[in-house]
C-alpha cells in the first residue's frame, strides 16, 4: 500500500509516494533538480551536493534531494504540506558554490575532451558556473587508470561522483574500482592496478557526468554534433536491447544504449557497444562466382543468373542465418519452398518444436526477473549469453531471490546453488516436491546449450515441466537475434539441420556463418562479411549488415523491435529482402511484394502478432511430452562472449578482447 503525501514545490501542490526522494517528487512536478552523483539505477551516494533545495520551516541550510524522502518532512505549523523550493536565493547561491567547488581542480581540457558537447559538468556549469574564482593554489593532478582497451582515464577530470564505483559493484558485479585517501588525495582507482573484468564494463563511459571515463576506441574521431543519431536494435545477442546508432558520412562511430525498461533498461553489453569496426572490415561489397576453384567479381545480373541456374530445377535447402532480420528470412522461405525445398533457421541444432511458443520463447517477460523469488537456470551462462539480462538476474538475487544452476559451474557474479552438472540433476528436480516455491513468483530460464545436444527435445519438456509443477514461468534463453522471428514464420523443417538439407544439391545460406556446410553441394552465400559461408561459396551475394537496412527483430521474449537504416551498405551490397526478390523474378516465380512496406504486409498478414510493435504476445502453455533424457553434462551455448558473429570476428578490438580474457583465464596463480 503506497503511503501519498502532499508537498509543495515551488508553489505547486503534488501528492507522490512517501518514499520517494525530493528529487524524485521533484521530477513528478516537471522541475529537473541539477545533479552528478545521483542515478535513478544506482544506490545513493548524496556526495556531489549539486542537488540542493531550500526546506522552509527545515534547517537553515540547504538539502541534498536525492538523500531526504518526502517522509521525513515536517508538515508546516497548522499543518500544511510541507514546502520546498527549488529556486530561492539560497539555493542559487548554494548550487554556485557547489560548481566553483567542483571546478577548483577541474583541468581547462573542454576543446580536447570526447564528452565537450555532451558533458553534465559543461551543462551545468553554464546555469550555475561563475566567472571567476577565488581559488589561488596549484590545480591538484592526478595519475590515469589503465582499465584496459575500452575505456580511457583521464583522472584529473573525475569529480569523485562514485557513479562507476557503484555500477560496477551493484549492477556489473565486479570489486576491482573503489575510492581510496580523503579529502583533497581522495581518488578513485583500480585496485592494485587491475584491469576491469566485466563484459559490461563500457557503461561507465555513459554514466561519468564529466570526460574522466571516455571510450577509448572512439576517442578523437568524432563530435556529437557531427553526428547522425539513429534508434535501432542491438543483434549481438537475442536480449534486443535498444540502441542509437551514430554515424558520421558512411561510417558507424559508435553504439549507445536507449532506454527501455521492459528489456535493457539503460544498459548494454560490450560487445554491442564496442563492434563497430567490425561493420568497417571484411566486407562482402561485390558479387562474386566461383570459376575453377576460385572466386572472380562479378555483376549484379550475372550472379543472380548464375544462381537462378544453379537452382533450377535441383534439390534445394536454404539456411537462415542468427543475424537475419524477418522480412529476410520470410522472403527466404517463400523463394525456397516456392522451389520445393526446405528451409531451417536452427543451425547449431537446437531442437526447438515447431509452431509450439510456449516452448521456443516461453511465457515470461525479461520484466519477470524483478518480482521472482526463484530462479532456476538450466545449461545456461547468461553472463555470456545475455549480459544486460544476467545484470538483472543480480539485482533480482541482491534483493533476495534464491538462483539456482544445473550446468556448468561457472562465476555468474552473483550467488547461486550448484544442483549439479548433468542430466540426472534435471531429471532429479522434475521429481522434487516444491512446497513454498509454488506460492511465491518463480522463473525457469533454460540455454540454447541445453536444447543443441540429441535430447534436447527431452531437456526442454524436462524445463517445462519444472515451470509447471512450480506454478512458474518459462524463458527459452537464446543466443542468435534473428531464431524466434525465423521461428515465428516458421522457416523450420520437421527434423531439424539433417532433415533440410538431406539430399540437398543447392544449399542458399543467408548468413549462416557457424555452421559446416556438407562439401559436395553446391553454396549460393547471402551475407556481409567474408567469414566461413563465403569462403565455403560457389556464388556469394553481398548483403546489407543490421545497421544498413530496416528489419524487425523478435528477442528472447517474443517481443518484436524495429531495427532501422543508419547508414549504407558498402559497394555494390544490397539489402537481404531486395536480392531474395530480385532472384525470385530470375526463377520465374516473383515473390508477392515490391517494397518493404509490401513485404511486412503479407507477413503481418499471416503471422498478425508480429504487427504488435514492442508488445509481448501472451503465448498459451502447450506442454511438451515429457521423455527421459541421456545422462550427458550440460555445455554452454556460448564459448568466447567475444566473437560469437562474423561481425564480432571481422572486429580486431573484439579479437584483442576475445585475447585478453583468454589469458585472464589461464594466468599462473602463485604457489600457496
Amino acid at each position: 500500500m503506497s503511503d501519498l503525501r502532499k508537498v509543495i514545490i515551488d508553489g505547486n501542490e503534488v501528492e507522490v509516494d512517501g518514499a520517494m526522494t525530493l528529487i524524485q517528487a521533484c521530477e513528478e512536478a516537471g522541475i529537473e533538480i541539477p545533479r552528478f552523483c545521483y542515478h535513478e539505477r544506482l544506490s545513493i551516494a548524496g556526495n556531489c551536493r549539486m542537488c540542493l533545495v531550500e526546506v522552509v520551516g527545515g534547517p537553515p541550510k540547504p538539502a541534498a534531494s536525492c538523500a531526504m524522502q518526502v517522509k521525513d518532512l515536517r508538515p508546516g505549523p497548522e499543518g500544511q504540506p510541507p514546502v520546498v523550493k527549488t529556486n530561492s536565493p539560497m539555493v542559487k547561491k548554494a548550487r554556485e558554490g557547489v560548481m566553483e567547488f567542483l571546478l577548483i581542480n577541474h583541468p581547462l581540457d573542454c576543446p580536447i575532451c570526447d564528452q565537450g558537447g555532451e558533458c553534465d559538468l559543461q551543462d551545468q556549469a553554464m546555469a550555475y558556473g561563475v566567472d571567476f574564482s577565488r581559488f589561488r593554489e596549484p590545480k591538484r593532478a592526478t595519475e590515469d587508470l589503465d582499465l584496459g582497451p575500452l575505456v580511457e582515464t583521464h583522472m584529473t577530470r573525475c569529480i569523485s561522483c562514485t557513479r562507476c564505483v557503484r555500477f560496477t559493484t551493484e549492477v556489473a558485479g565486479i570489486h576491482q574500482m573503489g575510492q581510496t585517501g580523503r579529502g583533497e588525495d581522495a581518488e578513485i582507482t583500480s585496485y592494485l592496478g587491475e584491469t576491469l573484468d566485466s563484459n559490461m564494463q563500457g557503461n561507465i563511459i555513459d554514466l561519468c557526468p564529466v570526460g574522466a571515463l571516455v571510450s577509448k576506441p572512439y576517442a578523437f574521431t568524432a563530435r556529437p554534433w557531427e553526428l547522425t543519431k539513429t534508434e535501432s536494435i542491438d543483434v549481438m545477442d537475442a536480449l534486443g536491447s535498444n540502441i542509437r546508432v551514430d554515424t558520421k558520412g558512411r561510417e558507424v562511430m559508435r553504439f549507445l544504449p536507449r532506454n527501455h525498461d521492459g528489456v535493457n533498461e539503460e544498459w548494454i553489453s560490450d560487445k554491442t557497444r564496442f563492434v563497430w569496426d567490425g561493420l568497417r572490415r571484411q566486407r562482402l561489397d561485390t558479387p562474386y562466382i566461383r570459376e575453377n576453384g576460385k572466386l572472380r567479381k562479378a555483376s549484379w545480373p550475372e550472379a543472380l543468373s548464375a544462381a537462378a541456374a544453379a537452382i533450377k530445377g535441383k534439390k534445394v535447402a536454404g539456411l537462415v542465418g542468427d543475424l537475419a532480420p524477418v522480412e529476410a528470412a520470410f522472403a527466404l522461405k517463400q523463394l525456397i519452398e516456392g522451389q520445393g525445398g526446405r528451409v531451417e533457421c536452427r543451425t547449431d541444432g537446437a531442437k526447438l518444436p515447431i509452431g509450439n511458443r510456449s516452448a521456443y520463447v516461453g511465457t515470461a517477460k525479461i520484466e519477470d526477473i524483478d518480482d521472482a523469488q526463484y530462479i532456476m537456470l538450466i545449461g545456461t551462462n547468461p553472463r555470456d549469453e545475455a549480459p544486460v539480462l544476467n545484470a538483472r538476474i543480480r539485482r533480482a538475487w541482491s534483493r533476495g531471490a534464491n538462483v539456482a544452476l544445473i550446468g556448468e559451474n561457472v562465476d555468474l557474479t552473483y550467488d547461486y546453488v550448484h544442483m549439479g552438472t548433468d542430466r540426472e540433476a534435471l531429471v532429479a528436480l522434475t521429481n522434487h516436491k516444491f512446497g513454498e516455491v509454488k506460492d511465491v513468483p518463480s522463473l525457469v530460464i533454460v540455454g540454447q546449450g541445453a536444447l543443441q545436444e540429441a535430447d534436447g527435445a527431452a531437456v526442454l519438456a524436462a524445463a517445462m515441466d519444472v515451470a509447471a509443477k512450480t506454478n512458474g514461468k518459462l524463458m527459452v534463453l537464446h543466443t542468435a537475434a534473428g531464431r524466434v522471428g525465423a521461428m515465428d514464420v516458421g522457416a523450420a523443417t520437421e527434423g531439424g539441420l539433417d532433415a533440410a538439407l538431406e539430399g540437398a544439391e543447392v544449399i542458399y545460406n543467408l548468413g549462416a556463418d557457424e555452421v559446416e556446410v556438407k562439401p559436395g553441394a553446391f553454396v549460393i552465400y547471402q551475407g556481409s562479411h567474408g567469414d566461413r559461408g563465403a569462403h565455403r561459396a560457389d556464388i556469394i551475394l553481398p548483403a546489407a549488415a543490421y545497421t544498413e537496412e530496416n528489419g524487425l527483430f523478435v528477442n528472447t521474449e517474443g517481443r518484436p523491435q524495429l531495427a532501422l537504416r543508419a547508414s549504407f551498405p558498402p559497394g555494390q551490397a544490397k539489402e537481404n529482402w531486395a536480392i531474395l526478390r530480385a532472384l525470385s523474378a530470375e526463377l520465374e516465380a516473383t515473390l508477392p511484394f515490391d517494397s518493404m512496406a509490401q513485404l511486412r504486409q503479407v507477413i503481418v498478414a499471416a503471422h498478425p502478432h508480429l504487427g504488435d510493435i514492442d508488445e509481448v504476445a501472451e503465448n498459451e502453455w502447450s506442454a511438451l511430452p515429457v521423455k527421459k533424457p541421456g545422462s550427458a553434462d550440460f555445455r554452454n551455448a556460448v564459448t568466447d562472449f567475444y566473437l560469437t558473429n562474423p561481425i564480432a570476428r571481422a572486429s580486431t578490438l573484439m579479437a584483442e578482447l576475445s585475447a585478453n580474457a583468454k589469458a585472464r583465464k589461464s594466468a599462473p596463480l602463485a604457489a600457496e
